[in-house]
């Protein structure tokens, strides 16, 4: 039997405003492709980035333009050479996974070398704003045990040490989104050590981050626009010590996989996260960052409404997908 494959949009309104460098938004659009093969069907969730040029009705296109390929019965493995990284592949990747799972070829857990998924502590992200806005933001969250703080803008020297004040307890992970510049860094990276920060993410630019070679890093820097798929890897040695995988960038569950595998044995961190979108995008994450360093899968909490059935969040810890939802 021929296998169908169907896109839809969704729209999740987020509670409040979803605000970083580049600016903000109030709800989180989404991808869902789902594959039908017989009575089974799998799904996958991807949410388009316009930082990497990506749109609603781009992603779209480069899905449905594979529907063919999918209805004759091209799997996982096929996609890495037909499909480029990116939102359009992680949803046909996660959906193929889900459907294979549906078909009865095993839990998605098993077959990765996931005997018992673990629930996770994962990062609560506190938006940008100014020091004593986000100073009061991380006082209402200080009970929970890893914040992830979005910055990238004048003023960070005095919004990390308000941050640090209200939480005092709470291990930070500070995210520029490429904010800081070549005259910042040092001194911001100064300010991160003395507030006892755990890791600082992107601070330079996406191929402006040489000086990151040539400096001490205090705290850990990890790579995320500048990396996206498993050949980045390499070439970042020398500038990163941590990495963070997300299945919309480097396409999927399947080149995920391989990249974790590869960042570990090069002596990178790990960390996973994710975009803003629903549980659905979330549950293949959470099986990729068993035994990771970082976990940043927040998404469902940053919005007003969630998909159902949804992962289970409680406080800073989220369990493994119940089966209804996905693999």
């Amino acid at each position: 039997m021929t296998r169908a494959l169907e896109i839809t949009f969704h729209r999740y309104p987020i509670a409040g405003e979803f605000r970083i460098s580049r600016g903000a938004k109030t709800e989180a659009e989404v991808i869902v492709c789902a594959i039908t093969d017989g009575g089974a069907v799998g799904r996958g969730e991807c949410v388009p980035y316009r930082r990497y040029g990506e749109t609603m009705e781009s992603v779209e296109a480069e899905i449905a333009a594979i529907g063919d390929a999918i209805a004759k019965g091209v799997g996982r493995d096929d996609l890495l050479a037909r499909m480029r990284p990116g939102a359009a592949r992680n949803a046909v990747d996660c959906a193929l996974w889900d459907l294979e799972a549906k078909l009865g070829l095993g839990r998605v857990a098993d077959r990765i070398g996931v005997i018992a998924p673990a629930p996770l502590i994962t990062a609560y992200t506190l938006s940008l704003g100014d020091a004593e806005a986000m100073g009061r933001q991380a006082a209402e969250y200080a009970h929970r045990t890893l914040l992830k703080i979005k910055l990238g803008a004048e003023g960070d020297e005095a919004r990390i040490r308000a941050i640090r004040a209200g939480a005092p307890e709470s291990a930070l992970i500070l995210d520029a989104n490429e904010g800081w510049s070549e005259e910042t860094l040092v001194s911001l990276l100064a300010v991160a050590a003395e507030c006892k920060v755990s890791l600082i993410e992107q601070p330079l630019p996406a191929g402006r981050d040489q000086l990151l070679a040539t400096i001490d890093r205090p705290v850990p820097v990890c790579a995320d626009e500048s990396v996206h798929a498993t050949a980045d890897l390499a070439g970042l040695r020398d500038r990163y010590d941590a990495v963070n995988i997300k299945l919309d960038k480097t396409g999927g569950l399947t080149e995920a996989l391989a990249m974790k595998r590869e960042a570990e044995r090069l002596g990178f961190k790990i960390m996973v996260g994710c975009m803003v979108g629903s549980s659905l995008a979330m549950a293949p994450a959470t099986l990729l960052a068993q035994g990771a360093d970082f976990v940043d899968l927040d998404g469902p909490l940053l919005l007003a409404r969630d998909c159902e059935p949804g992962l289970v969040y409680e406080g800073s810890t989220v369990a493994p997908p119940a089966p209804a939802l996905w693999g």
